[in-house]
């Protein structure tokens, strides 16, 4: 069946509408770079919108195409979906608000109108949350056409629910703040504040902690993993080895053990107030670690399957069909 515009907004209305929003919010935010010259928190004011607007426009085409996927526990996931909408649409529009107004959105309480607003953007990140975390339980129901694609969605949808939890990490006001109270309560960078030498457009700290990173990093394995599952079952039409589900299941085992893995790192060098561009001692040891372990594993999963894998079964299938489609069971020798 063809997929037409028409097919592809229908997934979930109210999300793909969020979506289509963003896509204008983030028009108007390049535009904002370009004409509005204004700086908040060491950043050109209208870098946040742009930020946040790719990630919500991400976010929302990816479940809206999931609860429509879904085989059971549709209508909860609709009606929650709905929540998230109207949820990333409130706090969208506090963040513009704030951009055009040359200030901050988050942890901002300097006065009883931005106090207000951080309340009520703050209200809203908790009912995403919730809802997300019900969302996440329905995708449990999913039956995608492979295995490895399932997989990947489920262990995607988990590490985005622990990433999307990081956030709560940046609420509480620091040590500094509570000293010397200037209006601000919470913080993106750990033992330095807000505003200083930070990444490119990212604005990611690369003189202290950041745990906008690990927030960053575990939400899009929502993205992410599904995607590595797409990539490896086009591979496994043109490359032998990737030719059985079975293989790719292992794959995507390996790379979710790996994305958890980074993700505990990366969150433990941000609480230990280390920028994510120098890393030294146990955190360069880790993330070495992770990286020689899932190369490791990957290299002797593709050996093993590479000597052990039953060709003369796979081939008769092959020719029939995708074996992956056609729920083959075909065994190793």
């Amino acid at each position: 069946m063809r997929t037409t515009w028409k097919s592809v907004f229908a997934w979930h209305r109210p999300l793909m509408t969020v979506a289509a929003l963003m896509a204008v919010c983030a028009a108007v935010s390049l535009v904002g770079l370009l004409v509005d010259h204004r700086e908040v928190t060491g950043l050109d004011a209208w870098t946040k919108p742009l930020k946040f607007s790719l990630s919500i426009l991400l976010y929302s085409v990816t479940w809206a195409w999931l609860i429509a996927q879904l085989p059971r526990w549709r209508r909860i996931a609709h009606a929650t979906g709905t929540v998230i909408a109207v949820a990333l649409i409130v706090e969208q529009a506090v963040i513009v608000g704030a951009a055009a107004a040359g200030t901050t959105s988050h942890f901002n309480v300097s006065t009883p109108l931005a106090t207000a607003l951080w309340a009520v953007m703050a209200v809203s990140i908790t009912v995403l949350y919730v809802c997300t975390f019900v969302t996440t339980f329905t995708v449990f129901f999913l039956r995608l056409p492979t295995r490895s694609a399932t997989l990947a969605v489920r262990a995607g949808g988990v590490i985005a629910l622990v990433g999307m939890g990081l956030a709560y990490l940046m609420t509480g006001p620091t040590a500094q703040q509570l000293a010397d109270f200037r209006g601000i309560a919470g913080a993106h960078t750990v033992g330095l504040a807000d505003g200083g030498p930070g990444l490119p457009l990212l604005g990611w700290s690369t003189v202290g902690g950041d745990l906008r990173i690990p927030h960053f990093v575990g939400m899009h394995a929502l993205q992410l993993l599904p995607l590595l599952a797409i990539v490896l079952a086009w591979l496994g039409r043109r490359v032998r080895v990737l030719a059985d589900d079975r293989v790719r299941v292992r794959l995507i085992v390996i790379a979710s053990a790996a994305y958890a893995g980074a993700l505990v790192v990366v969150t433990a060098q941000a609480l230990a107030g280390e920028s994510i561009v120098r890393p030294t001692g146990v955190f360069l040891a880790s993330g070495a670690t992770v990286l020689i372990g899932t190369v490791t594993a990957v290299v002797i999963l593709l050996l093993r399957a590479r000597t052990y894998g039953s060709w003369t079964d796979l081939q008769p299938v092959a020719r029939r069909g995708d074996p992956t489609l056609s729920g083959s069971k075909a065994s190793p020798r």
